[in-house]
């Protein structure tokens, strides 16, 4: 069942891939670095997610990073 979800995440992502590769100038390198570096993280954390559900997500990462500063900045 996973698997197949799995497969289907793949394939998403290798049809955006497909789509919007072409339209990236040739000579625009640190652009294509950009995009393929944000997609794999894209899918990295979606099959992540997939497999362990219960994992924290990006907000709370950035809440755990922030809530210092927070309290600091509220004195």
């Amino acid at each position: 069942m996973k698997f197949g979800a799995m497969l289907g995440i793949l394939f998403v992502v290798l049809l955006i891939t497909l789509f919007e590769w072409p339209k990236i100038n040739p000579n625009q390198k640190k652009e294509k670095a950009a995009f393929v570096a944000l997609t794999a993280m894209g899918f990295l954390l979606s099959v992540l997610l997939l497999y362990f559900p219960e994992m924290p997500g990006p907000p709370k990462l950035i809440e755990a990073i922030y809530k210092p500063l927070g309290k600091i900045l509220e004195k």
